[in-house]
């Protein structure tokens, strides 16, 4: 019995030498690593950061009406180009009954007086015909008249006002007409005609009748997160992309970085706003969602290779290259680096255009994985 226990132990063990031996030669029949190699190469590197947003008009002007009513024509539509003073629309006033009525009891109190100060005029100018008063009394008769009548006038008016919105004499400054304040394209109309609208006060708001603006000063409004926001800079210069055009880009110029951040959806983000150079001719229409490239550096003809190339030392954390020197060959080789796009990096020192880079970190291909 001791015996088949030792046979079978020193069987087991033959099997594992043997096996042992057979993994060993296995392994030393695998090929060596082949690293291969890359050139460097001139790179025009823009690092950015990028802000979703829209294209807004710089300022939209609301115009209301400075009297109540009911719309009753409608001379614009949205999308027409107007001037300053252009006619936008006729406002038929609806009076309020209480001024209504004080306005006419105005002109009945103004008419007494009129009335009463023209018989005492007429009494005294035949006194004076007489000579029985003298110049300076009828003078002072004549006055009170004089007043009486632009009272009665102006009671009149008064009442015009109050009933119609307008009078004679008004003109141009009569409110019942609505005019253009700029000169733009009319970007919205939000009231129809028969639409009640309410004067523009210290209490109130007032209704919007159209909305316009000056579509050749366009912005671009939008945010970018706390992480960027302490990368970028006023006078950075932006490539708006607008979703509506295709394959053209705009450039701007970042005017503002709010001060304060807003929280959305448990992020914080900053307003930002940039001006576009309206040299380009293009027709955005306000409201586009866009994108804006904010250029944090740009080098043009750099000298540059890929990040993945780039190795650091685990102690000093300096960036380096292997530079081949000789078939399978490398040499250590400290760099330099510049701006970096995220692809590409650009090298300032430590390296030649006609140099060779190991590709330490390169994958086996699936083949030469299958084969062992």
């Amino acid at each position: 019995m001791k015996k088949v226990v030792t046979i079978t132990i020193l069987v087991v063990i033959a099997i594992t030498f043997v096996g042992a031996l057979y993994y060993l030669f296995q392994k030393n029949q695998e090929d060596p690593v082949v690293y291969q190699t890359e050139d460097p190469s001139i790179q025009d590197i823009v690092k950015t950061t990028v802000a979703t947003g829209s294209i807004v008009p710089r300022e939209e002007v609301l115009i209301k009406p400075n009297i109540s009513g009911i719309i009753d024509e409608i001379y614009i539509e949205a999308g027409d180009r107007v001037s300053a003073g252009d006619l936008i629309a006729r406002i038929r006033v609806i009076p309020n009954v209480s001024s209504l009525q004080s306005a006419k009891d105005a002109v009945t109190s103004a008419k007494i007086n009129l009335d009463n100060e023209q018989k005492m005029y007429d009494r005294q100018k035949e006194l004076f015909d007489k000579g029985v008063i003298s110049a300076n009394d009828f003078d002072n008769v004549e006055v009170s008249y004089k007043r009486a009548q632009q009272s009665y006038r102006s009671a009149q008016q008064n009442y015009e006002i109050v009933r119609t919105g307008t009078t004679s004499g008004l003109g141009s400054a009569a409110n019942t007409m609505i005019r253009s304040t700029i000169e733009g394209m009319v970007l919205d109309v939000p009231v129809k005609t028969g639409n009640q609208v309410i004067e523009s006060n210290n209490f109130n708001d007032g209704t919007t009748i159209a909305v316009l603006a000056d579509v050749n000063k366009m912005v671009f409004e939008g945010k970018v997160d706390e992480s960027e926001v302490g990368k970028i800079k006023v006078d950075l210069p932006l490539e708006i992309t607008v979703g509506a055009i295709n394959n053209k880009v705009f450039d701007a110029t970042l005017d503002y970085i709010a001060p304060k951040g807003v929280s959305e959806n448990g992020a914080i983000q900053f307003d930002i706003k940039g001006t576009l150079n309206k040299a380009d001719t293009t027709f955005i229409r306000a409201g586009l969602s866009a994108n804006a490239s904010i250029i944090l550096a740009r080098v043009d003809d750099a000298l540059a290779v890929k990040e993945a190339l780039i190795q650091f030392d685990p102690k000093t954390q300096q960036p380096y290259l292997e530079i081949q020197t000789g078939d399978q060959k490398f040499e250590r080789r400290d760099v330099e680096l510049g701006v970096s796009d995220g692809i590409y990096v650009q090298v300032k020192n430590g390296l030649q255009e006609k140099d060779k880079i190991k590709v330490w970190n390169q994958i086996r291909s699936a083949q030469a994985m299958g084969t062992n």
